[in-house]
C-alpha cells in the first residue's frame, strides 16, 4: 500500500519480507520519487542486514529498530517490515548511533547530545534505544530524558521510542546503514529551522477509586500498598482472590497491563507505572520504573474506546491550536497498548493518521519518549507518543 504527500516528499510501503520491500521500493520510486531518508520498523525475524542493504544500494539513509509489532496506513503487521521513505534535503539531518559497550549510559547520551548539538542551530530529536540486550543489559529511558533535556535544554523537540522484540524479551536492536547495535542510542537529528515537529506523548488512562500509598518499597519493588501485601492488594483490586501460585501467574500475566498505575506527582500529570511482575516469596508487585516509597497513586479504569478518544482529540486540539498541517507522521505506541487495547489500538493509530491526512508508519514500543500533556518530556509507560513532521 502507498499513501502519498504533496508537500515533503513522503511515502509508507510494508512487506512481509526483503524482496517484498525490494519491489515496493522499486515501484514507490517509479514516478522519479528519490527518498533520502529511510525510518525502518521491523522485527526480529527479519534479515536487518538484507533489508540494508537494498537501502544502501539506493543511496537512502536508515534510522532503524526492531518492534513489537509495525504498522502504516490502513495495515498493521506482527513479524514484518514496515517504512516510511522521505525525500528531505541530507543538510537538513543526521543520523547518530552509539554501542553502548562497556561504557556508562551517562557517557553515551552525553556523547551523542554533544555532537547532535553541533549540526544545527536548533535541533529536534527522533529518539531510540535497545531496551534489553541479548545479554539482559537494560537501558534507562529517564536517564536519555534527563541528559538530552540537560544539554539541549527543556524546550528541546523529542519524540521516539524503544526497540521491541516481538514480545520475547530475548533482545532488542537499533540500526542504520552500517552499523547495528543490541545495547545502544539512536538519534535522528531534524534541523528544526527546516523542519518543524509537532506532537505529544498521551495515555488515555483515568483514575479511579480511592488514593493509595506505597508504604514500602525497593526500587522498581512494592512491597507493601497501605501496610498490606502489594500483590494481595493489587489481584483484590482486578476482582481476584488467587488460591494458588500458578492461578496468580495466569492472572496477572493476562490482565495486568491493562490496569496501570497513575502515580500522584506535585504539579505534573500522573506518572503512568505498570506492574510488569510479581515476586511471590515476598508479595511484592514487580514495576517497569522505580516507584518511591511515600508515593501516592490511584488504579486505573478497564481499558475502552474512552482512552482512544482522549487521543485522538488532544491531536485535533494541538492541530488546531497550532493552525499547521503536516507531511509525514511518526507513532510510537506501547506494546501494552496492544495487549490491552486490541483491535482498538489500531483504531488510535488510524485516527491520528487520519488527523493529519498523510503517510504514516510506526511500531509498537518497549517505552516511549515525547512531551506530555503538562508540557514536560518524560519516558512514558502505557502511552502513545507521535510527532507530525513538516517542512518549511
Amino acid at each position: 500500500m502507498l499513501l502519498i504527500s504533496y508537500f515533503m516528499k513522503a511515502k509508507t510501503i510494508n512487506g512481509k519480507s526483503t524482496e517484498e520491500i525490494r519491489i515496493a521500493l522499486e515501484q514507490s520510486m517509479a514516478d522519479e520519487f528519490r527518498p533520502t531518508l529511510a525510518i525502518v520498523f521491523l522485527s526480529i525475524k527479519q534479515d536487518r542486514k538484507a533489508v540494508c542493504e537494498v537501502l544502501n544500494n539506493k543511496g537512502i539513509d536508515i534510522f532503524g529498530a526492531t518492534s513489537a509489532g509495525e504498522f502504516t496506513n490502513g495495515h498493521q503487521s506482527q513479524g514484518e517490515i514496515v517504512m516510511l521513505l522521505l525525500d528531505i534535503s541530507k543538510d537538513n539531518y543526521c543520523i547518530l548511533l552509539e554501542d553502548i559497550g562497556d561504557r556508562s549510559l551517562n557517557e553515551v547520551a552525553h556523547n551523542i547530545a554533544q555532537a547532535a548539538t553541533q549540526k544545527f542551530n536548533r535541533s529536534g530529536l527522533i529518539l531510540s534505544g535497545t531496551i534489553l540486550s541479548g545479554t539482559g543489559k537494560l537501558l534507562d529511558g529517564n536517564t536519555v530524558v534527563k541528559i538530552m533535556e540537560e544539554v539541549f535544554g527543556p524546550g528541546v523537540s523529542m519524540f521516539g521510542g524503544m526497540a521491541g522484540d516481538d514480545i520475547t524479551f530475548t533482545g532488542t536492536h537499533v540500526f542504520t546503514n552500517k552499523q547495528s547495535s543490541d545495547y545502544g542510542l539512536l538519534v535522528l537529528v531534524l534541523d528544526e529551522e527546516k523542519i518543524s515537529m509537532h506532537g505529544m506523548a498521551i495515555s488515555g488512562w483515568k483514575p479511579m477509586g480511592v488514593m493509595r500509598t506505597v508504604t514500602q518499597s525497593d526500587d522498581n519493588l512494592i512491597y507493601t500498598i497501605d501496610d498490606l501485601p502489594a500483590l494481595k492488594i493489587y489481584l483484590r483490586f482486578l476482582g481476584k482472590d488467587t488460591s494458588t501460585a500458578a492461578d496468580q501467574i495466569n492472572f496477572f500475566e493476562s490482565i495486568s497491563v491493562h490496569y496501570p498505575f497513575l502515580i500522584e506527582r506535585k504539579g505534573r500529570d500522573p506518572k503512568i507505572c505498570g506492574p510488569i511482575g510479581y515476586d511471590k516469596e515476598k508479595n511484592a508487585l514487580i514495576c517497569e520504573s522505580y516507584v518511591p516509597q511515600g508515593a501516592r497513586f490511584r488504579f486505573s479504569t478497564p481499558p475502552d474506546f474512552e482512552i482512544i478518544d482522549t487521543v485522538i482529540t488532544k491531536a485535533i486540539e494541538l492541530k488546531t491550536e497550532s493552525q499547521t498541517d503536516a507531511d509525514a507522521l511518526l507513532i510510537f505506541s506501547c506494546a501494552g497498548r496492544l495487549s490491552a487495547l486490541g483491535p482498538m489500538a489500531q483504531q488510535e493509530n488510524e485516527g491520528l493518521a487520519d488527523v493529519w491526512k498523510v503517510p504514516m508508519a510506526g511500531f509498537y514500543t518497549y517505552g516511549e519518549f515525547g512531551k506530555g500533556l503538562d508540557g514536560q518530556h518524560e519516558f512514558h509507560s502505557s502511552t502513545n507518543s507521535w510527532v507530525a513532521l513538516k517542512e518549511k
